[in-house]
């Protein structure tokens, strides 16, 4: 669904890139997240997904066609791929709730009758009822979360970027964002998404990229990439804590390492 194929991009003023050639192809409908320190380049990596950064070199790929970085060729991409930023400030811009999520839609061409039906079906379906019509400047960070996720759902991407979806939320509003994306990855929505939560990322993903310095470090199962030990230290990540309790389990002769590791502690309860 999505491909990179060498990409390379240095901001301005800096002289180390922060992506360096980096080539990686991501299937449909898959949970892909994508791990490493900050700097790492996920950001960056991201942001040459949805055509908001043109790489300098190489070249992005949308369902097997190239992006064009024209008006109408990056209208046709965030059609497909949309972007929910880190900080949801980064990305809401209008006066109310309501103007916030119908702008994306509208700005695709669709038509006001159904662009107000689809908003009001996205607004039902994130809970944002009872703030809809309040600025959205004045609204919690788990609101100015959920906003910015209707923002991108109301357009009906096949792809959806997610750059560290639960950073500053409280525990309520963390569960609530999970949940909303894992009922779309049963839908079967290509999700990529950035997170330093290992232990989610362990349980939730079918896949895991580890970059390191602008470069891929390893890409693979949530097994394989976590329990590589020396491509974790290098992007200053620790295993999973199941894994972890695991290995002392095995070592203690509690279990038999014939099983291989569990993804949850919850699997790990039922064996012992």
């Amino acid at each position: 669904m999505v491909e990179a194929e060498g990409v390379s991009y240095t901001y301005e003023g800096n002289e180390r890139k922060a992506l360096d050639k980096v080539s990686l192809k991501l299937g449909r409908g898959r949970k892909i997240a994508f791990m490493g320190g900050n700097g790492s380049g996920k950001s960056t990596f991201f942001l040459c997904m949805n055509g908001i950064l043109k790489p300098q070199e190489g070249k992005v790929l949308i369902g097997g066609s190239p992006v064009e970085y024209t008006r109408k060729g990056l209208l046709e991409v965030r059609q497909k791929v949309g972007i929910v930023f880190q900080e949801p400030d980064d990305q809401l811009f209008s006066a109310s709730v309501f103007q916030e999520i119908s702008f994306g839609i509208l700005n695709l061409g669709v038509d006001e009758e159904r662009a107000r039906n689809e908003v009001e079906q996205v607004i039902r379906k994130l809970g944002i009822t009872p703030f809809r019509d309040r600025p959205a400047h004045a609204l919690s960070g788990g609101q100015k979360k959920l906003v910015a996720i209707a923002d991108i759902l109301v357009m009906h991407p096949e792809v959806l970027i997610l750059d560290e979806p639960a950073a500053s939320l409280d525990p309520k509003h963390r569960n609530l964002v999970r949940s909303i994306v894992e009922g779309l990855s049963e839908k079967g929505m290509t999700i990529l998404m950035a997170t330093h939560d290992v232990d989610y990322a362990y349980a939730w993903a079918d896949e895991i990229v580890l970059l390191h310095e602008g470069k891929v470090l390893r890409q693979g199962t949530p097994l394989q990439v976590c329990a590589d030990e020396r491509a974790m230290e290098q992007a200053n990540l620790e295993p999973p804590a199941v894994m972890r309790l695991y290995r002392r389990l095995v070592q203690r002769g509690i279990l038999s390492p014939e099983e291989g590791p569990p993804k949850t502690i919850e699997d790990l309860e039922r064996r012992i």
